[in-house]
This record gives C-alpha cells, sequence and structure tokens, in this order.
C-alpha cells in the first residue's frame, strides 16, 4: 500500500537535443502548474468551509464558541504534526499520488463534517482533516523545486501560493451563498464534492520526479548553471533533512511565520464572525466583504515573487519587510480607522495583499532558497510545525478572549481584547523577519 505513494526508480537520461527536452518539459510544467494551483485552492475550499458555517452553527445551537476554539485548534494540532511528517515524506513520495489521495480523502471528511450533529463528533473529524489538508503544501513546495529551474521558481512559486487565495474567494463568495440558501450542511457537503472532483484531476496530470520520466534536472533542462544534484538515495535525502534543522536562520523563519500565522488565521477563522458580530454584516454580505481579502492575497503573493526576482535580486528579505508594514497598517486600520464598509473592504484588502506576499517568503520561499535542495519538503515541514501549532493556540485563545453576552434574544460578540492579540503577533512576526536580513545559502561539507 505504501509503495504506491513512494517516488518511482530513475530511468536512463532520453538521448535527445536540448530543444526536444525542453519541449518535454514544457508539456510537463505546465500539467504540473495547473495541477498544483488547483490542488491548493481546492485544498483551501474544503478546509475554509467551517469559517463560512460557524454562525450559522451558532445560531442553530449546534455549537458554542468554545467548541468552534476546540474544533479549529484540533485541525491546527493535527496539520501542524501532519506538515511536519508529511514534509519530511515529500522528498521521498510521488507528488502526483500523495497530493490527489490525500485531497480526496480530506473532502470526505468535509463531507462527513454536513452529516453530523454531534459536537464531539466534528472536532474529532475536523481534526482528522488536519492531517489530510498537512498534504497541500510540502508536496507542492517540493514538485516545484523539482520541475522549475533556479529562474523559473520565484514567479512560480508566487502563482502557486496565490492559488490559496482562489479558494478563499471561491469559498467566501460561493458556499457563503450556499449555506445562506441551503443552510450549514450543503457547505461541508459542496466543499466535499468540488474537492472529490478536482482529485481525480490531480491524479491524472500530477507528476513524479523529473528523473522518473527519464529527464535531467531543471536547471540543466535550460542552460542555466546546474545545481548540485543529490541521487534519490534515502541517505542522502535524511543527511539533508537534519541538517537545515540544525540552521539557526531555519528557526528564526519558523517563528516569524508562527507568529504571522497568528494574524492570518486569525481572519480566516473569525473575520466573518467578526464583520457580523462587530459590525453588523449579514452572512451573505460578510462573505462578499472577505472576497476582497483572498483576492487582494492572490496579487500580493504574485507580485512578491516577482518583485524580489525582478526589483530586488531574489532577495527576499526587503519585500518582506514592505509586506510586514502593510499588514499592521492594515490591522490597524480594520479596528481603529473610520467606520465604513469601503474602509472594511480596504482594510482587509490591505492585509490580504500583504499576507499573501508574506505566506510566500516567511512559509517556504525564503528559507527553501537557503538550505540544499533535496531537503525542501523537510524545511516547509519544519516551519509547518510551528506555524500551525501557533495556529492551532490562536484557536484557542481568540475563543476565550471573543466576550460573548445575550441580551433577550440578541447576541453580543466583543472583540475588543482580542484585537490585540492579532495585531500584536503582526508586530512580533516582522521583527523576528529582520533577525536573518543579512542570512546567506548554506551548503553542505
Amino acid at each position: 500500500m505504501l509503495s504506491f505513494f513512494k517516488t518511482r526508480k530513475d530511468l536512463p537520461l532520453i538521448e535527445a537535443s536540448s530543444e526536444k527536452i525542453r519541449a518535454i518539459y514544457k508539456k510537463h510544467q505546465w500539467q504540473v502548474f495547473f495541477g498544483l494551483v488547483l490542488g491548493y485552492a481546492m485544498f483551501y475550499v474544503v478546509r475554509m468551509a467551517l469559517g463560512v458555517v460557524k454562525k450559522p452553527m451558532l445560531d442553530a445551537g449546534i455549537v458554542t464558541t468554545a467548541e468552534l476554539g476546540l474544533m479549529g485548534s484540533a485541525f491546527f494540532f493535527t496539520y501542524a504534526f501532519g506538515k511536519f511528517s508529511n514534509g519530511f515524506l515529500s522528498d521521498y513520495a510521488n507528488i502526483g499520488r500523495f497530493m490527489s489521495i490525500s485531497l480526496i480523502a480530506s473532502s470526505f471528511v468535509c463531507i462527513f463534517m454536513g452529516m453530523s450533529t454531534a459536537s464531539l463528533f466534528f472536532i474529532l473529524l475536523w481534526g482528522i482533516n488536519g492531517w489530510f489538508q498537512s498534504v497541500g503544501s510540502a508536496p507542492s513546495c517540493v514538485s516545484i523545486f523539482q520541475w522549475f529551474s533556479p529562474k523559473q521558481r520565484g514567479t512560480v512559486y508566487s502563482i502557486w501560493g496565490g492559488s490559496r487565495n482562489i479558494g478563499e474567494a471561491i469559498t467566501w463568495i460561493l458556499t457563503a451563498t450556499i449555506v445562506s440558501f441551503f443552510g450549514w450542511r450543503a457547505g461541508f457537503i459542496g466543499a466535499g464534492i468540488a474537492g472529490i472532483a478536482a482529485g481525480i484531476i490531480l491524479l491524472m496530470i500530477l507528476k513524479d520526479r523529473p528523473r522518473t520520466y527519464g529527464l535531467p534536472d531543471p536547471a540543466t533542462a535550460y542552460g542555466e548553471e546546474s545545481e548540485a544534484v543529490k541521487s534519490s538515495d534515502p541517505k542522502e535525502t535524511r543527511r539533508a533533512q537534519l541538517f537545515v534543522l540544525k540552521q539557526p536562520t531555519v528557526w528564526i523563519i519558523a517563528a516569524a511565520c508562527a507568529a504571522m500565522y497568528i494574524s492570518r488565521y486569525a481572519i480566516s477563522s473569525w473575520a466573518v464572525l467578526y464583520l457580523q458580530g462587530s459590525k453588523g454584516y449579514s452572512l451573505i454580505d460578510a462573505g462578499f466583504a472577505m472576497s476582497t481579502y483572498p483576492i487582494a492575497g492572490f496579487f500580493g503573493a504574485i507580485l512578491a515573487g516577482m518583485a524580489s526576482d525582478k526589483l530586488f535580486n531574489a532577495n527576499r528579505h526587503i519585500p518582506t519587510l514592505i509586506y510586514g508594514i502593510a499588514n499592521i497598517a492594515g490591522f490597524a486600520l480594520m479596528f481603529w480607522g473610520p467606520q465604513s464598509r469601503v474602509m472594511d473592504a480596504v482594510a482587509l484588502s490591505m492585509v490580504g495583499f500583504a499576507m499573501g506576499g508574506l505566506v510566500v517568503f516567511l512559509a517556504g520561499l525564503t528559507a527553501c532558497d537557503l538550505m540544499p535542495k533535496n531537503a525542501v519538503g523537510a524545511v516547509k515541514g519544519f516551519i509547518g510545525l510551528f506555524a500551525y501549532i501557533a495556529a492551532s493556540a490562536q484557536e484557542l485563545i481568540s475563543a476565550s478572549l471573543i466576550k460573548v453576552t445575550q441580551v433577550g434574544d440578541i447576541t453580543h460578540y466583543d472583540f475588543t481584547t482580542v484585537q490585540y492579540f492579532w495585531i500584536g503577533s503582526a508586530i512580533v512576526s516582522m521583527i523576528l523577519a529582520t533577525l536573518v536580513w543579512n542570512a546567506k545559502k548554506v551548503t553542505m561539507d
């Protein structure tokens, strides 16, 4: 069974002209690119369904705020350790099979969520879903580094990173609309069905490593300076993985990412409830307002990779600082700026744009650039462990800091205290990110 997910053996290199090899590469690259963008977007459609249905479930008396916090925490806890273990496994895996089957499994869990009513079952199922969801990121990053040359990666990585924003936008618009008309169960079930369909497509188009098709590494194929390519020997891979765990730069980036993920998932998990409970939005209005967040995030992610490649000569630190300042400013505008729906949209756009770039840099690209290529999955998994333990804690802390009061038949939600927790985390992230300003690429002896 497990052998199904293992990367295949290398084939002898194809004997063909460089033009022919590039033509084959481009065909496979487009399939990989489309598959990764579609797959990662759909992982988020499935994942974000809970954020849409929170208030309908609260209003129906299905769950309490504390139980929602436990659901979110269970998800991120298993997600954190899944990111770590599955990140390491990604360096050995057939990415096409690993990612596709995980998306399908996650989608089935989401459908089961729509068929349940027991809060304990919700917590258990969403915790299981966290494990399957953890397969989306690291395998995608590994596949990008396998199939795209160094000069292609910044742009490709940023577009791929932006695909999560596509998934979020679909969720905030379509899923919110479905839930408004058909109830919270339809939100889970609809997202699950869409995820299964996407998983089947991924199984057909995503690829194993280039060498399993008899192709050279992408740098060689595109006439760039050849990278140090290690064999697929598991011993060499494990050596590289242990090497990156000893690098202080990776630990600092992981801590910066963790702080950033507190503010990131505060928005993803609680912003719809914040708009409804604190600013009087309807569910549909809140969904459409939230759609500005991922749409801006998509452009922020794309610009991040392109700008760092073209304007800053692959220096990721300068744009990281710029994005960090914009993130803090967006939070401040949303909480303490002029009270209008236009300003809310502007604030959410600022946070989304900034977060799109910060996730590109802090959650992967910066550290992966600095570490050995054959341990990219381990780097992603290690950073993900930090990030999602923080996200898990955020769910519990945020739920405890949101004050809920009942006046007659009206429920009031007070976000005054939790606001400082969210924006404070954004500030800490920016400060930590500046500590690796002068970090250089490391190599194994």
